[in-house]
């Protein structure tokens, strides 16, 4: 079954518009609609509208929204007291050979918004359900490369927690939700064999929508995409900066990225990789030949394994969401050179345009 993307001046629409809560559909008027083949749906909006609320939650990987609440005290009279905005963090840190290390305890870290210390309030090493986002670039040029692609993501599907949540997205010109949530192999499997292989690549569009689908699964809070491309964007109607943006935002997902375009470092098509894939924490892989992506998907499932997760409340809770700059460092004693993998430089609160 093919879900097909639709154009909208402006936006990219890909999502079903059943997902949209009844509040949101009274808010905003839908511009306009499809009817579809049987089995298809109604995609939604993958550019979040200005100004349209949002489902706060209780937590993620970023600020959630501070909020005067009343509350009554014993002789009955009402007092405003401020909830403190809390920001769960997924991290991965690795050593100066780029090997996991699973074992730190608390004290290990430190975590600064602002260049402002923060102080930690909770941590754990758990692996946690995750709801992933497989896009598989489906352009011509990949066509003598799906195969050992395919093999290589079966294996990363294989070694995920079997409670992960898993979409496909096949991606060219265009880009088709092949495969919805699920943690059925197999389903996923005939999915990543609907291969066309033809036209350009319109990498950040389906970025961005694959995104905003992966936000509407409020089952699982940790969220990952796996990008898999041998070329540059030539298609899309939305820009590097604004997918980039994108990913930014409250509860985003962690972005890895496998770039089979060869290993020259000024290739703009590896730079943009590179940049997604930082400011979400994830990491992007250029590997020199194209077995090596076995390897590199098996890694990359480790990775999203064993990730801790620092939660902390933020001390300046008036600071500008725009404004906030995220660091966390990770010191232990026998490495000398720690590096942690988490959402850094800016993050923006949820539906945050500036």
């Amino acid at each position: 079954m093919r879900f097909t993307r639709i154009w909208g001046t402006g936006s990219i629409i890909f999502l079903t518009a059943v997902l949209l809560s009844a509040a949101f559909a009274q808010e905003i008027a839908p511009t306009s609609t499809q009817t579809g083949a049987p089995g298809n749906v109604n995609p939604a909006p993958a550019t979040p509208v200005e100004g349209t609320p949002t489902q706060p939650s209780t937590s993620g990987s970023g600020p959630q929204p501070s909020a005067q609440e009343p509350s009554a005290d014993d002789a009955g009279t009402f007092v405003f007291r401020k909830q403190v905005e809390e920001v769960v963090l997924h991290a991965t840190v690795f050593d100066s050979q780029r090997n996991l290390v699973p074992a730190l305890d608390k004290s290990a870290f430190a975590v600064f918004e602002a260049g402002v210390p923060q102080t930690i309030t909770s941590f754990r090493r758990q692996d946690v359900p995750v709801a992933i986002g497989i896009l598989v670039d489906n352009s011509g040029s990949m066509r003598d490369k799906r195969d050992e692609v395919n093999r290589a993501v079966l294996n990363l599907i294989r070694a995920s927690n079997p409670d992960d949540e898993i979409f496909v997205v096949n991606f060219g010109q265009n880009y088709y939700l092949d495969q919805d949530f699920t943690s059925d192999v197999h389903l996923l499997e005939s999915a990543l064999h609907q291969v066309s292989s033809s036209g350009n690549t319109a990498l950040y569009d389906a970025i961005i929508a694959s995104a905003v689908h992966l936000g509407n699964n409020p089952r699982l809070e940790k969220r990952v995409l796996l990008v898999i491309t041998d070329g540059e964007d030539n298609m899309s109607q939305e820009t590097l900066q604004e997918a980039s943006r994108r990913l930014q935002q409250t509860n985003g997902p962690t972005l890895y990225a496998v770039g089979l375009m060869g290993t020259a470092r000024q290739d703009p098509g590896q730079e943009a990789l590179r940049e997604l894939a930082q400011v979400t924490g994830g990491v992007a892989y250029f590997p020199n030949t194209l077995d090596q992506v076995e390897s590199i998907t098996r890694t990359i499932a480790r990775d999203i394994r064993s990730q801790y997760i620092i939660s902390y409340k933020r001390k300046n809770q008036n600071a500008k969401p725009s404004d906030q700059s995220l660091r966390v460092e990770a010191h232990a004693a026998g490495y000398t050179n720690l590096t942690v993998a988490a959402r850094s430089g800016h993050y923006y609160a949820g539906g945050s345009t500036r």
